[in-house]
């Protein structure tokens, strides 16, 4: 059975708390998402703002969808204005979009309390918009807002306020979770009572506020719903709405519906992600489906089952979605984790069973210690070219000096000396730097630059410091991750000490020594290896 999709990223989505686009944006997505097989694209509400109705006024000349129908959003005329003379719903029809989607007052306590007219009343307005948008050869969506909670209050109102839209012309009835507070099983019955009286396309707005929409939404279509809609990556006012990418996923390979169809679903990924990228917005790792983690195993037990059959311990083939599976390396790990990937690369050679286990048992003492190389990917990295490449070491630091000096204004003024033995003899820079961080980073390129010019396109982009054990104050071991990139590709390192100085020290340095590896080292084959502990990728 055919399941219609519909999107509201760019209109519901944008309620969020920090998720913002701009028009750019907006048209940009708009076409990821008809590439992606999306039936339907709600772009805003044209009368709420410049932004949206500049996006639908470039959207008709800009815009080249194949599939997909765009959407304006909008509501009912207000009870003060007629239908035909009511600014929002002229500024819906002159958005020219082929769909217009309008939510009307399902809940009495909304009708009576919020609008302060009659039950009747409320039920002409939505006629005469509904009716007044089909005469002008518009499809209409009708958002039912609150209907769950209106149903609950008052069934029969709640279906006399579907029936005033349908027999107006809707062509699609959509109930609406609007505060995200009811529960699967009221969700099922309802929308069973809903599909048993009315004909046509039913269809579902699940809210995420009692953490069940995706579940809401799949039981809807269960009870006969065929019409969802939701946000990519669950964007949405308070807690989100529906992640239209697990509803998608769960549609397609769980339910065995019909939605962008088998074809296309591999995109999934790169279209959430590419969203997230747009609103600046980082996926959290543990999102099903299209995170990081999804398909990311740790446990020593668990990737050895992995390695022999995917299937013992992922519920579907990542590359399914577009994703891909990755072997995490921590204290948890065995063997299978951390030469996963120079095995499936021919390098396991390369270490002798001395070297793995040494290795190995290197990786759980410096997490027993407080290091994270879930997080620290380059360190990780760095770890295995040493192990490939013995006795490798392009300088070794004698010491450094870092002060700090208050002055009489309240600014400060870092210095740091750094002194370090290279190849060609004994260097020593003294800089000035914004933090003591800044200062010990120009030292080391400043000692380095002229045997490895190469160093100088690495960039620090992010410094973050935890606390290990916050119980001792002042005194705790902190761990410092900071994130690089060389303009080729990211990674990150990580230093753990009970002096912040000290532990951001061993992060800097290790980034530097990763640089020189790879410099030194042109191994395409490790290259590949490494290349998933790698933050770029």
């Amino acid at each position: 059975m055919r399941i219609f999709t519909f999107d509201t990223t760019l209109r519901d989505g944008t309620q969020g708390e920090a998720v913002s686009f701009s028009v750019e944006d907006k048209l940009i997505i708009s076409q990821k998402l008809d590439d992606l097989g999306i039936d339907y694209i709600e772009g805003g509400w044209p009368g709420s703002n410049p932004k949206d109705k500049e996006f639908f006024a470039r959207a008709k000349d800009e815009l080249r969808l194949k599939h997909a129908k765009l959407v304006a959003f909008g509501s009912t005329h207000f009870a003060r204005n007629s239908v035909d003379t009511d600014p929002n719903v002229r500024e819906l029809l002159g958005a020219e979009t082929p769909v217009i989607s309008i939510f009307g007052k399902t809940w009495d306590f909304h009708v009576t309390r919020a609008l302060g007219i009659t039950l009747e009343e409320n039920l002409k307005i939505i006629a005469n918009t509904v009716s007044y948008l089909k005469q002008h050869g518009r499809e209409v969506v009708y958002d039912a807002e609150h209907f769950f909670d209106g149903y609950a209050a008052n069934p029969e109102y709640a279906l006399q306020t579907l029936q005033a839209a349908h027999d107006a012309g809707a062509d699609v009835l959509c109930l609406c979770d609007t505060n995200g507070g009811t529960i699967t099983s009221k969700v099922r019955e309802a929308v069973a009572v809903v599909r048993e009286r009315f004909s046509g396309v039913i269809g579902i707005h699940p809210h995420n506020d009692s953490d069940v929409a995706v579940a809401n939404a799949l039981a809807a279509i269960e009870a006969g719903a065929t019409h969802v809609q939701g946000c990519m990556n669950g964007y949405g006012e308070r807690c989100g709405n529906a992640n239209l990418a697990s509803v998608i996923a769960n549609l397609e390979l769980k339910l065995g519906y019909e939605t962008i169809g088998r074809e296309k679903l591999s995109g999934l990924t790169g279209v959430a992600r590419f969203i997230a990228e747009l609103a600046n917005l980082q996926i959290p790792n543990g999102q099903p489906y299209v995170g990081q983690s999804a398909f990311a195993h740790k446990g020593g037990v668990h990737v050895s089952a992995v390695l022999k059959d995917s299937a013992t311990y992922e519920h579907v083939r990542p590359e399914t979605v577009g994703n891909r599976q990755r072997v995490l390396v921590s204290d948890l790990s065995g063997r299978s984790n951390i030469f996963y990937k120079l095995k499936e690369h021919g390098l396991e050679e390369k270490l002798n069973e001395d070297s793995r286990k040494y290795l190995l048992e290197k990786i759980k003492q410096m997490e027993f210690e407080g290091y994270e190389l879930e997080a620290a990917e380059g360190t990780f990295e760095l770890m295995v070219r040493e192990a490939l490449n013995p006795g490798k070491n392009f300088f070794q630091v004698v010491s450094f000096d870092v002060t700090t000096k208050m002055g009489r204004s309240g600014g400060s003024l870092t210095m740091a000396t750094l002194s370090l033995q290279a190849a060609d003899g004994l260097h020593t820079e003294t800089a000035v730097g914004n933090g003591p961080v800044n200062a010990l980073d120009l030292c080391l390129r400043e000692c380095l630059v002229g045997n490895y010019p190469a160093i100088k396109n690495v960039k620090l982009t992010d410094y973050k410091v935890r606390v290990i054990d916050s119980k001792k104050g002042t005194a705790a071991k902190v761990r410092v991750l900071i994130e690089w990139s060389d303009q080729k590709r990211s990674w990150a390192t990580v230093g753990v000490s009970d002096n912040v100085i000290e532990a951001s020290w061993k992060a800097l340095v290790d980034a530097i020594r990763l640089e020189l590896m790879r410099l030194s080292d042109k191994d395409d084959a490790l290259e590949k290896a490494v290349e998933d502990y790698c933050w770029g990728v």
